[in-house]
């Protein structure tokens, strides 16, 4: 594939993950996505001949690892720093949006899985949890963290940050994203302290 057409083929990737974040797995449709892209519409169905199954599912996946990989980087520096790069870039989505964008996996598991796309959709977003988490785990008990603590904890940081991130679009405020800041971070100097 040249670079051109992969290029274009990730705008759409993107694009769908865009608007799964903003509307959810079931209100995107192809002719929609070629829309929100600015993509002709014969195009999208030349990428993603399995079409929204294929469309959505690779959506979730780049939005898993564009934040894995975000995550990795910030963990290198610790979990407390690893924490706030991924409140940060929850913020900033958020706020960016104007409350109107949250995070595509989260949208996918609260929907009810409609046919084979959304249960498709759904496993990845299961993968996508258990990775975050896991790198979390990771650096927990890298850090000095025991491992089954780690475990939980990691759990617990994932549930609230995901938590607080529908939360800050239902009240169009950042208020819930910082009241778990300062809780999980001093969660994180203990456990790691131990």
């Amino acid at each position: 594939m040249t670079n051109s057409k992969a290029l274009a083929r990730e705008r759409l990737v993107s694009a769908a993950a865009d608007m799964i974040s903003r509307r959810g797995l079931s209100a995107m449709s192809i002719r929609e996505l070629a829309k929100h892209a600015k993509a002709p519409l014969g195009s999208t169905y030349h990428y993603f001949p399995g079409g929204k199954s294929q469309v959505a599912s690779e959506a979730i996946r780049f939005a898993g690892n564009t934040v894995a990989q975000a995550l990795t980087e910030a963990l290198e520096a610790g979990p407390v720093k690893g924490l706030r790069h991924f409140l940060g870039l929850w913020r900033d989505i958020l706020i960016r949006s104007d409350f109107q964008a949250g995070c595509p996996v989260l949208s996918v598991a609260t929907e009810e899985p409609a046919g084979e796309e959304g249960l498709a959709a759904l496993e990845i977003a299961a993968a996508v949890f258990d990775n975050w988490e896991s790198l979390l785990r990771d650096s927990l008990q890298l850090h000095g963290a025991r491992k089954a603590p780690a475990a939980k904890l990691a759990t617990l940081i994932l549930a609230s940050v995901e938590g607080s991130i529908a939360m800050c679009r239902a009240r169009r405020s950042i208020k819930p994203l910082d009241d778990i800041s300062s809780q999980l971070e001093f969660m994180i100097q203990l456990a790691i302290s131990k």
